[in-house]
């Protein structure tokens, strides 16, 4: 009999995390409310656009999204590292919901203006604010080191398999009952991670008598002593200069220049996740690369390539081919991150190494979400965005090549000590 049983519970390597209890339960309740966030994506720019049809506004938009995350994720990554993680996502959820379910209340009752659509997007910006941290730092604490390549690429993989249905899904829903109830059922999914997270065992941290500035500063200490790190975190600046002209400049595009419909936008929205599926199944598979660094960087590089087609392509079928490239390159780049993170970072100080990635990534956003706008707005959007994803994947691979000690972790053999390297 026990033969037949290992042969019944045997799963594919990257969903070997799933038999650990807690992370089961975690991505289950985190599944449910992604799938809510790419309904507040698609509906987020439709709204935009049926308020004021013009990029700047949903440039400006968007920037009221990301805002406070930058101000406030250094904030939430201490607090990431003085209390226990799973109450912060709660706390998270419930801002989250709160904001979001307000929004799709005012837009189902014809009373939403653009500036509080503007409002209460912030309000779940700093929600998000203080769940990235928390969330990137308890994977480690729930599944062992051997197990972290696999679950960083199943990360991905579930963000992106969440990718696939949910916009298209968005889609459907906005071009049929509208954004607001989009919005609503936002709101609804974050009561799926509230749950799980209240199901997860206990996990209190140890009690410190610290001031703010002084944990602030070990986390930026770490970082600037760690060159693949602080290169990386510099990086993300201009590599994000494409991600926030896509967001703003992708749903004009769909609408306008190639004259499609939401649920247009949904399909190349789903056809970048069907690329992050492949990339992030086969991470999960293979585990870290010898070469994990250029193969991160690569991935990257491809992604803002992708994203500089956006601005040339001439229908929706060629938008729907570069979200699939664009998407493979990057979720196989940022499972790589992930799991060097996860690997590298000591356990006493990931809420505040976190707060900085996310502050980094989040850093150029609001001034690129806004800039695409008013640039766009001068001299076209499909220049802005072939722009953009040409500046950022040139600078890319700069720092890949460029950067002192960026490529130590593959010759240090820190990744291979911990386990982790395939």
């Amino acid at each position: 009999m026990a033969p037949e049983h290992n042969r019944r519970v045997r799963l594919p390597r990257i969903f070997e995390p799933l038999k650990v209890r807690d992370f089961a339960l975690l991505w289950s309740g985190i599944t449910v409310s992604m799938l809510g966030d790419r309904f507040f994506v698609v509906a987020m720019a439709w709204e935009t656009y049926t308020l004021s049809n013009d990029p700047l506004a949903l440039g400006l938009v968007a920037a009221c999204s990301t805002t406070p995350v930058l101000l406030f994720v250094i904030f939430g990554g201490v607090l990431t590292d003085r209390v226990e993680r799973r109450h912060m996502m709660i706390a998270s959820d419930l801002i989250r919901a709160g904001s979001i379910g307000t929004i799709g209340v005012l837009a189902l009752s014809g009373n939403l203006h653009l500036w509080e659509l503007a409002l209460l997007v912030a309000v779940a910006g700093i929600g998000s604010a203080l769940f990235l941290p928390a969330f990137s730092s308890i994977v480690p604490e729930l599944v062992p080191a051997e197990l972290l390549p696999q679950a960083n690429a199943l990360a991905s993989f579930m963000r992106l398999a969440v990718g696939l249905a949910g916009p298209a899904l968005a889609g459907i829903v906005v071009a049929t009952a509208g954004p607001g109830w989009a919005f609503v059922a936002d709101a609804v999914s974050y009561a799926a991670s509230t749950t799980a997270a209240l199901a997860l065992a206990p996990r209190p941290p140890e009690k410190k008598e610290r001031a703010f500035k002084r944990e602030v500063l070990e986390g930026f200490g770490f970082v600037r002593r760690t060159p693949w790190l602080f290169g990386s975190l510099l990086a993300s600046l201009p590599l994000n200069v494409a991600t926030a002209a896509s967001m703003v400049l992708l749903p004009f595009i769909v609408k306008n220049g190639v004259n499609a419909s939401a649920g247009a936008l949904g399909l190349v929205y789903s056809g970048r996740a069907v690329g992050g599926l492949v990339g992030s199944y086969a991470y999960g598979h293979r585990g870290v690369p010898r070469h994990h660094v250029v193969v991160m960087y690569l991935g990257w590089v491809v992604s803002t390539v992708a994203t500089m087609g956006f601005g040339l392509a001439r229908n929706v079928a060629t938008l729907v081919v570069l979200a699939l490239v664009g998407g493979g390159g990057s979720a196989v780049g940022q499972a790589i991150c992930g799991t060097m993170m996860h690997t590298l970072v000591p356990n006493e100080l990931p809420g505040r190494v976190y707060s900085l990635d996310h502050l980094s990534a989040v850093a150029i956003i609001p001034a690129a979400n806004a800039g695409a706008g008013i640039v766009a707005s001068a001299v076209g959007a499909r220049v802005t965005l072939a722009s953009a994803g040409a500046f950022s994947a040139a600078v890319t691979l700069l720092f890949l090549v460029a950067w002192p000690g960026m490529r130590a972790s593959e010759r240090d053999g820190s990744m291979r000590h911990s386990g982790a390297l395939a």
